[in-house]
């Protein structure tokens, strides 16, 4: 049987695919060029978005710190952008957050290769 999707789930979605082309196309802002958006959860009053993104080439911290800044910074833009491309009657106020899942599955892939080359992680870095 087929699984029925709430609004919520149609407008995550929404946000999800335009956003990810709006920046791609739309910013000029280098501290967010290669932004990901790996996911975007909508509040059931459809106020919120929160959209989870992770930066391509940004090794530090403190870099995607800065590009989720400078999202935040647009997301008044980007929402206007939005509500250009909708007829829906309100669009959810964008929030930025940093997903560390995708540099924490890198580490346990890591460590995972290394025991299985029959190597510690320790023993690797002497």
């Amino acid at each position: 049987m087929a699984r029925e999707f709430n609004r919520s789930d149609r407008v995550a979605d929404f946000v999800k695919r335009e956003l990810s082309q709006l920046i791609l196309r739309e910013m000029r802002d280098p501290r967010v060029q290669g932004a990901n958006i790996n996911a975007v959860s909508v509040t059931r009053d459809m106020s919120i978005a929160k959209i989870y993104v992770t930066f391509m080439g940004q090794e530090t911290r403190e870099e995607s710190d800065a590009a989720v800044k400078a999202l935040d910074g647009a997301a008044g833009f980007l929402r206007s952008e939005l509500a250009s491309k909708s007829n829906m009657r309100s669009i959810p106020k964008l929030r930025f957050y940093f997903d560390e899942v995708a540099r924490s599955s890198e580490h346990i892939s890591g460590l995972i290769d290394s025991a299985l080359a029959g190597h510690t992680p320790d023993a690797a870095q002497d």
